[in-house]
């Protein structure tokens, strides 16, 4: 059983390498400190929640905001499930639309799209947790948040992402270096905003 698949073993290690290195992409494009999107938001358009919980209300905030052509939020799956919370407890549960396969909560036809790269910040004298939402008009033709990468570059596997042999050693291993060239980039201030200071611990009893 264990030899019946044939498995070519470098392209599944590249392929589980490749994984990782997307998801720390995802992690820089977010937290960056020079081009990360939590750190390129204006101070104008960084707002805090009105009580704490994430709340229609304070998604509406952002809305009014980056009110010309919205894409998406993004947010921590657990800043997600609270503001979920709130909505259904106002008796406004959102809608769950279909993309890509998977199901999203929506706001005002905004989807709200899970990302665990939005640090969760738990207060040492509260031990409180608490984070962000981000919200995006992305695209070039939108004047919006674009993503930026290098192609052409060698040992190229798809764009911006190169493989390159780096030699055989001793003991016969081969090794490869995997790199992604990437950067991301808001063309003008409105196309982001962030909700700062929202509590992603608090439950009701609906009983």
């Amino acid at each position: 059983d264990l030899y019946s698949n044939e498995i070519d073993q470098l392209r599944e290690q590249i392929r589980l390498t490749v994984d990782a290195v997307k998801e720390r992409e995802e992690w820089e494009i977010i937290n960056n400190p020079d081009f990360g999107l939590l750190n390129e938001v204006s101070p104008r358009f960084r707002i805090p929640t009105r009580s704490g919980a994430p709340t229609p209300d304070d998604l509406d905030e952002l809305l009014s905001l980056v009110w010309k052509r919205p894409a998406f939020f993004v947010a921590h799956p657990r800043t997600i499930a609270a503001f979920g919370r709130e909505a259904t407890r106002r008796g406004v549960p959102p809608v769950v639309i279909h993309l890509y396969g998977s199901p999203f909560l929506t706001w005002r036809g905004v989807p709200l799209v899970p990302s665990d790269k939005l640090p969760t910040n738990v207060g040492p004298a509260t031990g409180v947790a608490s984070s962000s939402i981000l919200l995006l008009r992305v695209g070039e033709a939108e004047q919006g948040v674009v993503g930026l990468q290098k192609v052409g570059v060698t040992g190229e596997v798809e764009p911006g992402l190169s493989v390159r042999y780096s030699g055989t050693n001793e003991h016969s291993i081969a090794s490869h270096l995997v790199t992604r060239y990437f950067s991301a980039a808001v063309l003008i201030e409105d196309a982001i905003a962030r909700l700062d200071n929202v509590l992603i611990g608090r439950y009701h009893d609906y009983a």
